[in-house]
């Protein structure tokens, strides 16, 4: 099996081409290294393309007949929410032009397998705790539609060119399965209070009054080598055959609030930490936890790490 993992010098994509090397599958990557880091990746050929150019569909057709790929595993798209909503065209234009290439180019190459990376940002502000894949998706800005859309561009796909295609929705992300693998971007709440700490900061916790437990938000964490295995486990399961479903959450199925991960920093870092108060942000809902019975019924797979093997692995990849 030979796998293009866009986007696999990025934080994710770089797991997943991590596990597929250990197993003996054929990898190659496709990044424009605007985020992603080289080293990542090994030995493995990179392919530079910017998938919204206008030359991406004939570039990728190039590259997947060149190098033989049966399968796609597709990250690469940009993934900031407040970006998303300060810039939507230029959003619309990178992650649903991107995606328009690829499929594209995988019609007429005829490769016929697609993991892709969506996003709980599909389901919007849900008014229920445990969010199911069938619930009905308003996303609220930019970054989740194109995620909701892309969706859809596969959905058609796969009725009008017997793609077979699964839809990895994410929640929370974190940790690191290896040192060398850490999440460099501060864009999301573990390393935003790691990088607060290191420079001898206080985190902040928007909002202390929300109808949860200790007043915080709950989210639902999954460890980033367990999402990894999960698009190792979709990739198996497109090559059964006809999937019997194609949407699936990825988390843990367990909520822990903004509290408990600063007191699990705290513990992992050995540091007081005494975050300070700040109101809340537009368009956070109180509690967001995956239902992640699909997944463990069709791919028979559950997340193994806990929110403290998540943090440690964190703490320990930012040396």
């Amino acid at each position: 099996m030979t796998v293009l993992v866009t986007g696999g010098a990025g934080y994710i994509g770089s797991h997943v081409v991590r596990l597929l090397e250990e197993r003996g599958d054929g990898v190659v990557v496709v990044d424009d290294l605007s985020n992603g880091v080289l080293a990542r990746i090994g030995a493995h050929p990179l392919e530079r393309i910017d998938l919204s150019a206008a030359d991406a569909e004939d570039a990728l057709t190039d590259v997947l007949l060149r190098h033989d790929v049966d399968s796609v595993i597709h990250f690469a798209a940009k993934k900031q929410v407040g970006e998303s909503v300060e810039h939507p065209v230029w959003y619309y234009r990178q992650n649903v032009s991107g995606l328009a290439n690829l499929l594209a180019a995988m019609q007429r190459t005829e490769v016929g397998a697609l993991v892709f990376s969506s996003s709980a940002a599909v389901y919007g502000m849900p008014d229920v705790p445990m969010v199911h894949e069938d619930i009905e998706c308003r996303p609220i800005n930019p970054y989740g539609q194109t995620k909701l859309i892309g969706e859809w561009m596969i959905d058609n796909a796969i009725r009008a060119t017997g793609l077979r295609a699964a839809k990895l929705r994410y929640f929370n992300v974190a940790g690191a399965g290896w040192d060398d693998l850490a999440d460099t971007a501060v864009m999301n709440l573990i390393p935003i209070v790691l990088d607060r700490l290191a420079a001898g900061k206080a985190p902040i916790v928007f909002g202390d009054d929300y109808p949860t437990p200790d007043g915080t938000c709950i989210r639902d964490y999954v460890h980033v080598k367990d999402l990894a295995e999960a698009h190792i486990a979709a990739l198996d399961y497109l090559a059964m055959g006809e999937p019997a479903e194609t949407v699936f959450n990825v988390g843990t199925g367990q909520g822990a609030s903004v509290n408990e991960v600063i007191v699990a920093i705290a513990e992992s870092t050995g540091q007081a930490v005494v975050p300070e108060m700040g109101d809340r942000r537009a368009g956070d809902p109180p509690q967001l936890v995956a239902d992640v019975s699909r997944i463990a019924a069709e791919l028979s797979w559950k997340a193994e790490y806990g929110l403290d093997e998540i943090v440690r692995s964190a703490v320990r990849a930012r040396g």
